[in-house]
C-alpha cells in the first residue's frame, strides 16, 4: 500500500490512542503524579494528530478560484494549533505538580505500570522517527510538528520513569511532583518553539539561507543568454516553495528566445528545489539594477 501524508497522519491518530490508553493504565497502577502528567500530554498528542490529519486533507486540495495559490498553508494552522495545545497541556501538568507539592501522596512504583509506560514511550519513539523522516522528505509542516512533539514526549517520559524509580528507591515523595514540574517546563518550551516556527510559515518567512543560495546559484548557472536576475524572492507554504524574480535580457532578444530561457529556468528550479512554483518577469536590459544575480 502506497504511503501518503494523509495515511501517515491517520496512523498517528491510532498510535496516539494506543499510547494514551497504555499511559493511563500505567498511572492507574502506580498513582504517580508524574505518570499522570505524562498521560495528560498524550491526550494533546491525539488531538494534535487529528488536527494534522484534517490539515493534510485540506492542503492536498488543488488551487481553486478562491485559493489560486493552493491550500498548502493549512498545515501551518495545524502546527500552530498543536503548539497551543501543548502550552495548555503544560499548564495542566504544572497545576498537578503544584497540588502534588501541597498535598504529597504516596504512590506505588509498580513494575508492571513502569514497564507499560516504558513500552508506550518506545512505540512513540519509533513512530516519531518515522514522522520526522517522511515529514522532512515531503516538506510537511504538520507531520514534522507532530514528530517533534512526540520526540519531546519520549524525552520527558524517559525522565519521568527514571525519576519515579528514584523516588521509590529513596522514599522522597517530593521527587514525583518535582518531575511533573520539569515535564511541564520542557513541554512549555517545546510548544513555544513550535508556535514560533509555524507563525513564521504563515507570515511567508523565507526558506533557509542555504536554499536561497541554491536558488540564486541555479539562476546564475542556468539563465545563459540573459544578463541578470534581480528582486529574487522565495517563500515556503507547506510543501511548496514559491520563487519569483525579474529576468533582464538584451533589448533586441526575441520573445521566443527569452521564453526559452524562462522555460529552462523553471525546469531546473523545479527539478532541484522540491515543490518549486516559479514566476518570472522578463525585462529589457534598460531595467537592469546591477544588484541581483549576474548570469555566468
Amino acid at each position: 500500500m502506497l504511503l501518503t501524508p494523509t495515511r501517515l497522519a491517520l496512523g498517528s491518530v491510532l498510535i496516539g490512542l494506543l499510547v494514551l490508553a497504555l499511559k493511563f493504565v500505567a498511572y492507574q497502577l502506580t498513582g504517580s503524579v508524574a505518570l499522570y502528567s505524562d498521560a495528560l500530554e498524550s491526550i494533546i498528542n491525539v488531538v494534535a494528530s487529528i488536527a494534522a490529519l484534517i490539515a493534510l486533507r485540506i492542503s492536498a486540495r488543488p488551487a481553486d478560484a478562491n485559493h489560486p495559490y493552493g491550500h498548502t498553508k493549512a498545515e501551518y494552522f495545524s502546527a500552530v494549533l498543536e503548539g497551543t495545545l501543548i502550552l495548555l497541556a503544560a499548564f495542566a501538568i504544572l497545576r498537578e505538580a503544584v497540588l502534588g507539592f501541597m498535598h504529597p501522596r504516596a504512590f506505588d512504583a509498580n513494575s508492571t505500570g513502569l514497564l507499560i509506560s516504558g513500552g508506550a514511550s518506545v512505540l512513540n519513539g519509533v513512530w516519531a522517527t518515522l514522522l520526522l523522516r517522511f515529514g522532512q522528505r515531503w516538506r510537511s509542516a504538520a507531520l514534522t510538528a507532530d514528530g517533534r512533539h512526540l520526540i519531546t514526549d519520549v524525552v520527558t517520559s524517559v525522565g519521568v520513569l527514571v525519576g519515579v524509580g528514584l523516588a521509590a528507591l529513596t522514599g522522597w515523595r517530593v521527587l514525583d511532583p518535582l518531575l511533573a514540574a520539569v515535564v511541564a517546563v520542557n513541554v512549555l518550551w517545546s510548544g513555544w518553539q513550535l508556535v514560533r516556527e509555524s507563525v513564521g510559515g504563515l507570515m511567508d518567512a523565507a526558506p533557509a539561507p542555504e536554499v536561497v543560495a541554491q536558488i540564486r546559484d541555479i539562476i546564475a548557472r542556468t539563465a545563459v543568454g540573459a544578463l541578470e536576475a534581480h528582486d529574487v524572492r522565495a517563500r515556503h507554504a507547506g510543501h511548496a516553495t514559491f520563487i519569483e524574480f525579474h529576468l533582464v535580457v538584451p533589448g533586441d532578444m526575441r520573445v521566443a528566445e527569452a521564453h526559452g530561457i524562462c522555460d529552462r529556468l523553471e525546469e531546473t528550479l523545479q527539478a532541484q528545489i522540491e515543490g518549486a512554483v516559479v514566476t518570472i518577469h522578463v525585462e529589457p536590459e534598460g531595467q537592469a539594477k546591477h544588484t541581483g544575480v549576474l548570469v555566468l
